[in-house]
């Protein structure tokens, strides 16, 4: 768990302007996990009590829809935070599951615990803040991809921002976070490469 902790305080140090001098100080508010792949962290349905910092490996957050197919609406690698954000803070019934897309280690928070940390470590109020303002802003910015550009423009956008997921994600994950069929993005890639 060491490595786990000193991973986040490097980030926080990374994105805030304060550094933490010892990650003693925020360790008592974390759980170290490790699932396997296709294990779930969070079922939709059931209460979320936690939010995942992913340490190593990937995460989708989905939901599934009326007529039974799993709907993709986001992924978290290395270094990103995940849960049900509405849920969360009560402990209330999640709209979403997540699921580990391949095996993922992940430093897990409470809400209660959150609290506490950030009473014991004020600063990471502003670390908190800034993770929250930089997500909100790139869904912000899918939202509008998802209106403004064509498939085609949506899928070659999603590779040139993000090519390493094309690596470490499934096609068929891939195609339901961009709206696809798992056809559809096999001939699109087959017309990309011709």
């Amino acid at each position: 768990m060491i490595n786990a902790i000193q991973q986040l305080q490097a980030h926080v140090e990374k994105i805030c302007s304060f550094r933490i001098d010892n990650a003693s100080l925020i360790e008592p508010f974390f759980e170290h996990r490790v699932y396997k792949k296709k294990e779930l962290l969070l079922t939709e349905g059931h209460r979320c009590f936690e939010k995942f910092f992913i340490v190593k490996g990937c995460v989708q957050l989905c939901y599934l829809k009326e007529n039974g197919t799993e709907q993709t609406i986001d992924f978290a690698i290395e270094n990103w935070w995940i849960s049900d954000f509405m849920a969360f803070p009560t402990g209330g019934i999640a709209q979403f599951s997540i699921r580990a897309v391949e095996t993922t280690e992940v430093l897990c928070i409470t809400a209660d615990h959150q609290q506490r940390l950030l009473k014991q470590v004020p600063e990471m109020d502003g670390y908190f803040h800034i993770i929250f303002q930089r997500s909100y802003a790139a869904t912000q910015m899918r939202i509008r991809y998802l209106y403004e550009f064509s498939k085609e423009e949506l899928y070659l956008n999603f590779l040139q921002r993000f090519p390493f997921f094309t690596q470490r994600v499934p096609q068929y994950l891939l195609a339901s976070f961009l709206g696809f069929t798992p056809e559809y993005l096999s001939e699109l890639r087959k017309k990309l490469l011709s």
